[in-house]
């Protein structure tokens, strides 16, 4: 028992290290700010309607099952500020 309690007690603290470090990452170069706002999708991608005949299925998303979901929606909307304010520099 003791055993199951040490995993869950490593798994929150593992969870909660990546969660950390995700939002602590600068963002300070041009490429790496495009290539986070290619990998991250700006919405959840697997919510869907599915439509038979009449009838409509409605999928939900479950990216908010994620532990990591609001980190990186974070990180990639810092990305987004970074690519605006460096536009918005070289504009000047």
């Amino acid at each position: 028992m003791d055993f199951l309690l040490n995993f869950e007690l490593n798994k929150n603290q593992l969870l909660s290290f990546v969660n950390h470090w995700l939002e602590a990452r600068p963002i300070n170069n041009y490429k790496v700010a495009q290539l986070l706002c290619k990998l991250i999708p700006a919405s959840c991608p697997f919510e869907r309607d599915i439509s038979l005949g009449e009838y409509t299925f409605h999928i939900p998303s479950l990216c908010k099952l994620n532990p990591f979901y609001e980190s990186l929606i974070i990180l990639r909307f810092r990305a987004l500020n970074y690519i605006t304010e460096q536009s918005s520099i070289s504009q000047n």
